[in-house]
């Protein structure tokens, strides 16, 4: 809150975990290891059943040179076709893989690495919480010394399920992966595809430290109001982070708006809050970063991008 310094200045020649080290969360805000606020900048990537060619050495340290991202989120769907929760146990292991593959990756480059939990037609996290209590017990021992992972429980609770049901798995997940890291950042989805972060402003998760509360957003459907919500929450003393947003609709497609995706972004560097682009496939649909014609995994030309894609590497 108002006691954190805002100083989120990149120093030239340095990787993003030199500069920032071991993150924290203090009062509203998410914080590098001398207490200063800083604002992730980074990627998501598509399902990593379908997309997983975009988890590389090569691509990683591309985006981070080339495109300035300080963060990458890898998508692993739970109830989807091949889903974590859906599919047999070698694709439950190929998953892993592809996950320890990116971990790997964003240590040896200094990016900060998001295992999502990616929820989305099983719209409730308790549908299948036995599966992510072994998945984030296993992972939490896996990756505790690595400083630069950051866990997120449940990406989209969506359909029937409120915060208070959201609140009771997470406090199932929570103490799992504390077991093993006590200090890693943990981010919590919330209702209605993670958008009503100001139910979680006022009855927030109480016990742990480093909990974050998920926002996401797509800027042609969601405008003013969803951006009350968040300055309610984040004013309110909830530290919110943005894991997933796209310049077009909610579906990922149809046109983009650059005139609202700006007016998002003015906002969260205004409260130093971390943001993710949705998403590195070659995907046909609006947010998908690389034409479909792009069969690159690396070294990508201006050719090769959509619009969502130039839109956001133009910040830089």
């Amino acid at each position: 809150m108002g006691d954190v310094e805002n100083k989120n200045v990149k120093i030239a020649g340095t990787t993003p975990v030199e500069r920032y080290g071991a993150l924290s969360v203090k009062g509203n805000q998410l914080v590098d290891r001398n207490g200063n606020a800083v604002a992730l900048r980074g990627v998501s990537t598509h399902g990593l059943s379908w997309y997983p060619q975009y988890v590389n050495q090569e691509s990683f340290r591309f985006m981070r040179d080339e495109w300035g991202i300080e963060v990458v989120r890898l998508a692993m769907y739970t109830a989807e076709e091949n889903g974590y929760c859906v599919g047999d146990d070698d694709n439950r292991q190929m998953l892993k893989d592809v996950i320890h593959k990116g971990v790997l990756a964003a240590a040896d480059l200094g990016l900060y690495v998001i295992i999502d939990w990616h929820i989305l037609s099983d719209g409730n996290p308790n549908q299948n919480k036995e599966q992510s209590l072994a998945f984030f017990k296993e992972s939490s021992k896996r990756y505790q010394e690595y400083d630069n992972v950051i866990y997120e429980i449940c990406n989209e609770p969506n359909g029937d399920v409120d915060w208070p049901e959201i609140k009771a798995y997470a406090d199932e997940v929570i103490p799992v992966i504390r077991q093993n890291d006590e200090d890693a950042i943990i981010l919590v989805g919330t209702p209605t595809w993670s958008q009503e972060v100001d139910k979680a402003q006022v009855d927030p998760i109480t016990g742990y430290d480093n909990l974050m509360y998920v926002l996401h957003f797509y800027a042609d459907t969601h405008r003013e109001e969803l951006r009350s919500k968040l300055k309610l929450a984040h004013d309110g003393g909830r530290p919110i982070f943005v894991s997933e947003f796209g310049i077009c609709d909610a579906s990922g497609s149809g046109a983009v708006n650059v005139e609202e995706a700006d007016k998002w972004i003015e906002l969260l560097e205004s409260h130093s809050i971390s943001y993710i682009a949705w998403n590195l496939s070659n995907k046909e649909e609006t947010s998908a970063f690389f034409k479909v014609s792009c069969t690159k995994t690396t070294d990508y030309d201006c050719d090769d991008l959509s619009e969502s894609a130039k839109w956001f590497i133009q910040m830089k």
